[in-house]
């Protein structure tokens, strides 16, 4: 543990992980790069997945009802800046309630589509738990967005490391008082070059 930062590093069948955890100075956003290093002499493909449980509601009252503060939060994938948003329905024309965003970036090595998950229940599988789910077992993620029961917020991406090579990824996740402000933090994490600025700033400033 660092004044600026966290590091968990880790190897498994010659792929050195490091994954690096900070909060931005300048932004309600925490951001998670994980650094992928191919030791081996083979071509390696990996998938690269995230899962982000939501609540947005303070801690007291998702004690109290967590399952029908879920009822009322809503998905959407923003395909322009690789993001998932989720935002609870409000109870009146002039009601603002706080928006979620979750957004991946990659700096090269990246092989396929993106792939997304806002329902726990597909993500998670029935009989399953978050330590084994079903979308771990080499299916596609479901692309599933909208009024889900149990809404999480799960971005994956593929990618293709050289031997010797390495590539590196940043998830961005982040609270917004609004659906349009929750967009710009989108649109502004979603350049691989954010996630570097903000290792850089908390360093800074600490």
């Amino acid at each position: 543990y660092r004044a600026d930062a966290a590091l968990f590093a880790r190897t498994d069948d010659g792929i050195e992980t490091r994954l690096e955890v900070t909060v931005s100075p300048e932004d309600d956003v925490e951001v998670r790069r994980v650094t992928l290093v191919n030791h081996s002499d083979l071509l390696r493909e990996i998938e690269v997945t995230s899962l982000v449980e939501i609540v947005l509601a303070p801690a007291a009252e998702d004690l109290s009802h967590p399952t029908f503060l879920k009822l009322f939060l809503e998905t959407e994938y923003r395909p322009e800046c690789t993001a998932l948003l989720c935002g609870r329905r409000p109870r009146s024309p002039h009601e603002q309630g706080p928006w979620a965003v979750h957004v991946i970036s990659a700096e090269g090595g990246v092989h396929g589509a993106v792939e997304w998950e806002t329902d726990r229940m597909r993500f998670i599988g029935r009989g399953r738990t978050p330590e084994d789910p079903a979308a771990l077992d080499g299916r596609a993620l479901s692309g599933t967005t909208g009024a889900v029961l149990d809404p999480v917020l799960s971005l994956r991406r593929r990618v293709r490391i050289a031997p010797g090579g390495q590539v590196r990824l940043a998830f961005a996740t982040g609270v917004a008082t609004s659906r349009a402000l929750a967009i710009a933090l989108a649109e502004k994490y979603d350049d691989p070059a954010s996630a570097a600025r903000t290792f850089a700033l908390a360093t800074t400033q600490t």
